[in-house]
């Protein structure tokens, strides 16, 4: 099928093309290569998969070297026009909107980024998924929706309407805004709740980036809730694939909804949420001991108290996804975590020795 993935210079996009494009779809790849983080990292990402720097120009079509069925094009979501021009030209079957504004913690100083990145951006892929006719609109949505909810594991047919950061506000908007479209126009739409994804190429701000970084450094680490907090941590390959069994698998009406007793993970309208999760949390020090067994080094821990927008626990009911796609996720923490060092240093020392550069 013809795909367009938004957010194919990010973690979870980079992989999610690579994924596509190794069982033979055709993949369009946008993304702005905003400065969140290192954007060097970003256009690695890009080069891996065939993307050269040097010819990067904003809504330039690239065709990858690597791969004859990818094309990238540097564009923002917020630039409707040239969306549009993309939509036209693509006639996709299927959109994986992953663009977005990330990060709890930058939504708590920089409000007006999610509002213009999740809300705004993800409008206009509503309306030229609307307007072009696209078949299925997949999209990511967040564990964070799931707020002061302490239900736990967490299911997608329990309320969640109370996000403790706007960056989850965000996310939450999307899968009413997704619904609404769903509704009112027959588009199909899933939306995806990841639980605190993880592995190889991952972004510099999450917690296994910044400790690997740190420990490696010998520089002391900042552990939060006083090392009492607990993550679904989930492993990139196994969050790709669960995307690719959404993908294979559109959503449909619920025949049997009751608006008298509604299920807010589905609708007599085209739409679904799924969480995609391992379903076994593991505490915050024993996700740290993993990351000191693998480098072999001790870390210097600073215990700290929770920070606002944050929760103790996640945990994902991943029950729905088995039973409706048949898929679970699989990859252990100690997996996950020695593949990702694997990466970590493989990457940091190839990139012509200057780690302090990059890291920096």
């Amino acid at each position: 099928m013809k795909i367009l993935i938004t957010g194919t210079a990010g973690f979870i996009g980079y992989h999610l093309a690579q994924k596509m494009l190794e069982r033979g779809d055709t993949v369009v790849g946008v993304d702005n290569l905003n400065d969140y983080y290192d954007v060097k990292l970003k256009y690695a990402r890009l080069e891996n998969t065939g993307i050269y720097t040097a010819n990067i120009e904003y809504g330039k079509p690239i065709k990858s070297i690597k791969h004859p069925n990818y094309t990238f094009i540097k564009a923002d979501l917020m630039d409707r026009e040239l969306l549009e021009d993309v939509f036209k030209v693509g006639e996709f079957d299927t959109v994986c909107n992953l663009a977005a504004q990330a990060g709890v913690r930058y939504s708590l100083t920089n409000p007006e980024v999610y509002i213009d990145s999740n809300i705004k951006g993800f409008l206009n892929i509503l309306e030229c998924c609307r307007h072009f006719k696209i078949g299925h609109l997949v999209y990511a949505s967040s564990s964070s929706v799931y707020g002061l909810n302490k239900n736990m594991p967490f299911s997608e047919h329990d309320i969640a309407d109370h996000p403790v950061s706007l960056y989850a506000a965000s996310k939450k908007a999307n899968e009413m805004m997704a619904h609404t479209y769903s509704h009112l126009f027959g588009l199909k739409t899933t939306g995806l709740r990841f639980f605190t994804v993880y592995g190889p190429w991952g972004r510099p701000d999450m917690a296994l980036f910044i400790f690997t970084k740190a420990i490696l450094a010998g520089e002391p680490i900042e552990v939060f809730n006083n090392g009492n907090m607990k993550r679904d941590f989930t492993y990139i390959d196994d969050i790709v694939e669960g995307i690719a069994h959404v993908v294979d698998g559109p959503a449909k009406a619920n025949p049997t909804w009751d608006a008298c007793h509604p299920d807010p993970a589905t609708s007599a309208a085209p739409f679904r949420v799924f969480n995609i999760g391992r379903g076994a949390p593991v505490k915050l020090l024993d996700f740290v001991s993993e990351i000191e067994n693998q480098v072999g080094i001790k870390a210097v821990k600073i215990l700290k108290p929770m920070q606002d927008g944050d929760v103790g626990e996640t945990c994902a009911d991943v029950s729905n996804l088995d039973e409706v796609l048949k898929y679970k996720p699989q990859v252990s923490v100690s997996v996950g975590v020695a593949r990702f060092i694997s990466w970590y240093k493989q990457f940091y020392e190839v990139e012509i020795g200057a780690r302090s550069e990059i890291l920096s």
